[in-house]
């Protein structure tokens, strides 16, 4: 990067393979030599409004079991590696991130948007509250403001729900200088499209994965490995290059 783009801004967007190295498992496979947690269910029964309605009790069941494997796990080396590069950029860094964990905020990052929630988060339909929540989730809890039982879910979002906070997403995106997509599939969506909005309106594109996704032409640029490895690299280039400018 030239010096007129150290105040520049960039939107990281993170799934599930940045968590992944940290022993949690993934959608589609798993850290761990199993088949990835959706392996072991049908999504259709625990990760829809559809599901919870009909079967509340194996949702919060699914989620508790979530809940409880974070305090099994710590953050890798490609969670502190973007919280320093959040500290040591002079422009906006900001993270978009899938995941449901809370791997990033003990990572050291804090300019974080989950689209998809927060496993550590509990929604009350009844009033539309949202708290923290680190205790497991039952049809008999009750919401701290309303006091109705059997009122609160997961503050996560399911299928067929929208992803939070879009619209500043793609303001974000819009804006930003530099996007990177980091440990995803590419190919759940409305995530999926990021890349090529950020493009459209002048971003430069990395994709950091595991393996090419089905999107990998689409960006700039490419590295491919283990997060913990090939992250801290590309965020030790961002800063050395912006130094040296």
């Amino acid at each position: 990067m030239t010096s007129s783009d150290l105040s520049s801004s960039i939107v990281i967007l993170t799934g599930a393979g940045i968590s992944a190295e940290s022993g949690l498992d993934t959608f589609r496979g798993s850290s761990t030599g199993g088949g990835g947690v959706w392996s072991q269910y049908r999504l259709e029964d625990v990760a829809t409004p559809e599901a919870f309605a009909r079967d509340p009790d194996l949702v919060h069941s699914f989620y508790n079991a979530r809940r409880a494997a974070l305090l099994d796990v710590e953050p890798n080396s490609a969670h502190t590696a973007l919280a320093r590069l959040e500290r040591d950029w002079a422009g906006t860094v900001t993270i978009v991130t899938q995941n449901v964990d809370d791997l990033h905020e003990r990572g050291g990052s804090n300019a974080l948007i989950h689209m998809h929630g927060e496993l550590r988060r509990a929604w009350c339909r009844a009033c539309g509250e949202r708290y923290a929540w680190l205790e497991d989730l039952s049809i008999d809890s009750i919401c701290p403001a309303c006091k109705h039982a059997g009122s609160m879910r997961p503050d996560v979002v399911w299928f067929g729900e929208m992803p939070y906070q879009m619209d500043r997403i793609y303001q974000l995106l819009e804006d930003c200088d530099v996007f990177a997509a980091i440990g995803t599939s590419g190919n759940v969506y409305p995530a999926a499209q990021f890349v090529q909005h950020a493009a459209q309106y002048g971003a430069e594109t990395f994709e950091l994965n595991l393996e090419p996704t089905e999107l990998a032409r689409a960006f700039h640029s490419n590295a491919y490995g283990n997060a913990s490895e090939i992250v801290p690299n590309w965020v030790e280039r961002l800063l050395r290059d912006t130094d040296a400018s």
